[in-house]
Parts: structure tokens; C-alpha cells; sequence
């Protein structure tokens, strides 16, 4: 039962209420509360790997990537959901694909708009009729495929959207390593994976410092001589297309015959690797794609190359891939294992090559597969080659 004293409280209590409201006027208004304007997305303003300041959104919703070897950087990243349009490359079906992230990921990626032709040439209406909020754009200094900053500022004049690009960089020497790891730091700030670039950046020279130390202490006299041949750049080629600083060789300290022409890759003399009659031989077998399987034909049919130490001693390996639009950087380390297991087993006794391959892709792209490469090839990676 409520008391006396606590109806007269109760009254009290309503009678003040009316009188409040008697001094606001006779007609009572309902305040509406505001419409909340949503923030403008938050800019950012960096500086991409020639210099220019760009203006993105930070971070984008929606990329594009241009030029060769600029998804394969945006898959390791673990951004590849972020493109929303390919080159032609990435929607060609082909008979033999050499590239990891497009093996793991290449149904994904052929289904999505096209932007352009492969090797940087971009069409700006298909760019425009898909509306990313940027463009990466990227490709080998030095190269016919390369990018730079004027061509940067005209796709971005002519799309209006903004276009960051960097040098692709490689691992062939200080210089290039320093374009690379610029160019996924530079692409880490803008998508917000900052912390994922630096890790890739520590597995790579984690990799490599396992490498050296595995074999830093060989005396010079016994380090194997060695040569690699088949290598692919822009396109298949035979026995006398190489890389005169290719990077499994110095990580592994053998010593490359072709060393001293250079960094960038060469076509060498047939005579010259007569004389130079290295103790092993290495073939990239995207070789295989020209006619008569390319290198590997060669060292079976040509007279010269027969008489080859290597060839006459069996020392004749394949190895898988170290370009195919731009370099594979998963699979130049994978292939450093290999190498080294081959040269100086006792170094490597504790190393299955396949497995720290699948180990290396599982790392870069998320899958491990080294199964599905190396069945592109005939399964001559990581195998002895019969000439």
C-alpha cells in the first residue's frame, strides 16, 4: 500500500513537471536529431618508387594492377580480393602457366574485367568503366616492359584516378633488392599491409642468410662450377639464354661461368660455354615450350654440347621457372635449395627440397604448389635431366 506521505511526494513531483513545461510556451517542439554527414574516406598523400606524391584513398576498396609481375606483388600482400580488373595476361589460358600466384589463383583472376594488354599497356576507358580508386603500376627497369614516372602521370591524367608505380626490382644484386622491397613496402603502406610487406621482406633475407650459411665457409677451390641455361625473359629461350648474376649461384657460393657479363640477362656465345665447360648444368625448364624442348634438346642433339663435362657426367639438372612475366621470387628461392642440395649435399642433409619448395609457396601465395608447377613441366624440376 503506498502511504500518504509518498502520494503527496508523488503529487508534488507532477505539479512541478507542469509548471516547467508552462515556461517553455504553450506549444511544445520535438527536436529532431541532426543527420549525421559521413566522413569523407580518409586520404593519403606518399611518395611511390619514382618520386611522385600521390594522393590515395587509405585504404582502397578496389586496385587494379598493371604491368608485369604487379598481382604477383598484391598476392603476396594477401590482397589479391582488392583487384577488380586484370591485363590480358591473366584471363589467356595457357597450355603451360609458370607463375605460382596464377596457378593458386588464376580462376579468380580470369573472370574479372579486362583492363588492358599485358606488359603495362593499359586501356584508360576499360580502366574508367570499372572505377577503381587506384592503379598500381609496375614493370623491369631497363626492360622494353619497364614503367616510369611519365608514364605514371598519363594514365593518371587521362583516368583521373591515382596511379602509384615503383621499378619491380629483383635479387640480383644490393641495387635491385632495394627496387623490390621498395616496391612492396610501397604497396604495403597504401593497401594497409605494412606489417605483412616487412614480413616478406625478413622471410626473403632470413632465406638467403640460411643459404649463405650453409655454405659461406666453402673454400674457393672447392666450389662447383656451374652454368644455367633456358632461361625464359619475355618469352622461351634455348641453351645460351642465362643470368649472369642468377641469384640461387651466389646465395649457394658456386660459381657461375657466365659471371663477369654483367647483371642484367644475356644470350652467351654456344662456343663460349664449350671452353667454360662447367661441372654442372642447370636448365630453367620453361624451355620446353619452344620446339624440340628447347636447351634440353639442344644438349641432346648438338655434337659441341654432347662433349660438355656435365653432359658426359650427368650432371644436367632442371630447375623451375625463374621468369615468366617477371621474375618468380618464390621459386628462385625454392630453386636455391635445390641447387644447393645438388652441389653440396652434405650441406643440405637436412633439406627435402620439395618440401621446403611447398614451404616457400605456402608462405608467398598460401598454397603449397610445387605439384601443380612442376606438372606443368613434365616433372623435370628438381629432377636429373637425361641428355
Amino acid at each position: 500500500m503506498i502511504s500518504i506521505n509518498n502520494s503527496i511526494i508523488v503529487a508534488a513531483f507532477f505539479v512541478a513537471m507542469i509548471a516547467v513545461a508552462g515556461c517553455t510556451g504553450s506549444s511544445s517542439t520535438v527536436q529532431e536529431t541532426p543527420a549525421v554527414t559521413p566522413a569523407p574516406s580518409a586520404e593519403n598523400a606518399l611518395t611511390d618508387g619514382f618520386g611522385r606524391t600521390v594522393t590515395v584513398p587509405s585504404p582502397p576498396e578496389s586496385v587494379v594492377c598493371s604491368g608485369s609481375g604487379c598481382l604477383r606483388y598484391l598476392v603476396y600482400l594477401q590482397s589479391q580480393d582488392l583487384t577488380i580488373g586484370v591485363d590480358s595476361i591473366e584471363k589467356k589460358d595457357q597450355e603451360i602457366e609458370g607463375r605460382p600466384y596464377a596457378l593458386a589463383y588464376g580462376s579468380q583472376f580470369k573472370g574479372l574485367p579486362l583492363i588492358g594488354e599485358f606488359r603495362g599497356k593499359d586501356d584508360p576507358e576499360k580502366i574508367l568503366a570499372i572505377s577503381p580508386q587506384l592503379v598500381f603500376k609496375t614493370g623491369s627497369t631497363g626492360t622494353a616492359y619497364g614503367t616510369s614516372a611519365a608514364e605514371a602521370d598519363k594514365l593518371q591524367e587521362k583516368t583521373g584516378i591515382p596511379v602509384v608505380a615503383f621499378p619491380y626490382g629483383s635479387l640480383r644484386n644490393d641495387a635491385e633488392k632495394a627496387e623490390m622491397y621498395g616496391g612492396l613496402r610501397t604497396m604495403g603502406q597504401v593497401i594497409g599491409k605494412q606489417d605483412r610487406a616487412e614480413e616478406v621482406i625478413t622471410y626473403i633475407d632470413a632465406t638467403i642468410a640460411d643459404l649463405e650459411r650453409r655454405t659461406g665457409d666453402i673454400p674457393e677451390a672447392e666450389q662447383k662450377t656451374v652454368y644455367i641455361g633456358g632461361v625464359s625473359s619475355a618469352g622461351a629461350h634455348g641453351i645460351i639464354s642465362t643470368e649472369p648474376a642468377y641469384p640461387p649461384f651466389l646465395w649457394v657460393h658456386a660459381k657461375n661461368v657466365a659471371s663477369g657479363m654483367g647483371t642484367a640477362h644475356v644470350d652467351v656465345a654456344k662456343e663460349a660455354l664449350v671452353d667454360w665447360d662447367p661441372e654442372y648444368i642447370f636448365v630453367d625448364v620453361g624451355t620446353i615450350q619452344m620446339d624440340s624442348d628447347g636447351a634440353i634438346g639442344e644438349l641432346k642433339t648438338d655434337a659441341s654440347l654432347q662433349g660438355l663435362s656435365a653432359s658426359k657426367g650427368g650432371k644436367v639438372y632442371g630447375v623451375l621457372p625463374y621468369n615468366f612475366y617477371n621474375t618468380n621470387y618464390e621459386t628462385v628461392l625454392a630453386d636455391a635449395y635445390f641447387i644447393g642440395k645438388t652441389l653440396y649435399p652434405d650441406r643440405f642433409a637436412d633439406v627435402d627440397p620439395v618440401q621446403k619448395a611447398d614451404e616457400i609457396y605456402t608462405f608467398f601465395i598460401g598454397k603449397s604448389n610445387f605439384g601443380d608447377l612442376n606438372g606443368q613441366y613434365r616433372d623435370l624440376g628438381f629432377a636429373q635431366i637425361s641428355v
